[in-house]
């Protein structure tokens, strides 16, 4: 690996600091380190060569934005004015503490009329059926109720924003941050809670017929936006983990859906340093097999020095783009619900390398990779327990009715360093999510 930098065990705590060089030095506009005291969280911009969306112009949000543009907000309100305030000039928005999105609770959603238990005695499989999906007056009321929360929980973020936590301790609960159509966005240091779903729809039809619960909302979504930079956030379950859940009709009532969505033609995109944690359906790239046309050539995603624990799968499944994953930390520990990391689905073009994987005794080493499509891939240096792995080979050898192809077609080269994948856990562990912007 002649084109990078590899830090071994002795330079361990050397790669550490390097994490946080380019907090430290500080960054100019254009994305290259100057010397000096470390600037403002909120004027930082991506540096030069760091993933996708240092493509071109690079990413800079709101690092121009003039005083009067800049606002701090302690609730969801004012957040949600602040992203509408300034027209279509750079701004900044400064989180402070946790804002509460649905801070009243999901009864003060609720349309009238609305009656849960009364939704479910009326679509109980029993008199329901598992044939036509539901309808009638309490599907209808269910309807106007999760529009409420939608209405609520969304917040648009508009071009030429950077949206970052102050301190340790600030975040999001329950809301839904919406990039969509726009150019230029920067998420920094923010600790989010996933939405939870107040208002999940039950359908007969699904899984084979055996019915499912379905929810909405995203933690964030990038919907048809270019040059995004996701970095140094916490994105979790919380308070509600998916184990914490009721059952009804025999099935889990699904109250999460996505915590970080890559969708619709969106490009240019740099996820790092991030920790998810305790979730399902983790990171979708690409929404549909049938959307080529919108995300043929687009979807161009990096991942790197990102943590991922108790998660189930999507890490990520990926269509169409141009993925590269390196420098990632995946756990998966003792007892939990497991999956897989990465899925390989329609026309995808997903470059994994140099990445480490703490799997717990019994979880199989095949299935980190799942293929959903016919699509070779690229997957070199990857390190399971410490040990070298083909995670190609290991996955042929486990799955044979799976078989995978290597060779994505494509090198990366915007990458800042590669560390070595036994050292990965170490530098990721203490650098990766909310509050650990040195």
């Amino acid at each position: 690996m002649n084109a990078y930098k590899w830090h071994g065990h002795a330079m361990k705590r050397a790669a550490v600091l390097a994490g946080c060089v380019s907090l430290v030095l500080g960054v100019t506009a254009a994305g290259t380190a100057q010397a000096g005291p470390a600037r403002d969280l909120a004027r930082q911009v991506l540096p030069a060569g760091d993933g996708w969306a240092s493509e071109g112009a690079g990413t800079t949000g709101g690092s121009a934005a003039d005083a009067a543009h800049v606002h701090t907000v302690t609730t969801w309100a004012e957040f949600k004015a602040a992203l509408a305030d300034g027209g279509t000039g750079p701004r900044i928005i400064k989180v402070k503490g946790m804002l509460d999105a649905v801070s009243e609770g999901c009864d003060a959603l609720a349309a009238e009329g609305y009656d849960f238990q009364q939704y479910l005695a009326d679509y109980d499989p029993a008199v329901w059926g598992h044939d036509t999906p539901v309808s009638g007056e309490q599907e209808d009321l269910r309807a106007a109720s999760a529009a409420n929360q939608d209405r609520m929980i969304k917040a648009s973020v508009p071009a030429d924003t950077t949206i970052v936590g102050v301190g340790r301790n600030s975040g999001i609960r329950g809301g839904s941050l919406q990039i969509r159509g726009v150019d230029n966005v920067i998420v920094r240091n923010l600790t989010i809670e996933a939405p939870l779903d107040c208002f999940p729809q039950w359908d007969p039809t699904d899984d084979n017929r055996t019915g499912a619960w379905n929810s909405e909302y995203d933690g964030v979504v990038v919907y048809g936006s270019t040059h995004v930079w996701i970095d140094h956030n916490t994105l979790t379950d919380g308070r509600y983990p998916d184990s914490s859940l009721p059952e009804y009709f025999g099935k889990v009532y699904q109250q999460h859906d996505g915590l970080l969505d890559v969708v619709r033609g969106a490009n240019h995109v740099t996820v790092s340093w991030n920790s998810f944690e305790d979730h399902d359906k983790t990171m979708l790239i690409g929404n549909s097999d049938g959307a080529g046309s919108t995300d043929a050539g687009k979807l161009k995603v990096t991942l790197h020095h990102n943590r991922f624990e108790g998660i189930v799968e999507r890490a990520p499944r990926v269509r169409f783009g141009q993925v590269d994953s390196y420098n990632n930390h995946f756990v998966v520990t003792a007892g939990q619900k497991f999956g897989y990391v990465f899925g390989i689905g329609a026309s995808s073009q997903l470059h994994a390398t140099h990445n480490a994987f703490s799997l717990a005794p019994g979880v199989s080493t095949g299935k980190v990779l799942k293929k959903w499509s016919e699509a070779p891939l690229t997957a070199a240096h990857n390190y399971v327990n410490g040990k070298l792995t083909d995670l190609i080979a290991v996955h042929n050898a486990e799955i044979p009715g799976e078989t995978l192809q290597s060779g994505a077609g494509w090198t990366p080269t915007l990458r800042t360093r590669v560390d070595h994948p036994r050292a990965v856990p170490g530098i990721v562990d203490h650098r990766a999510g909310a509050g650990r912007i040195c």
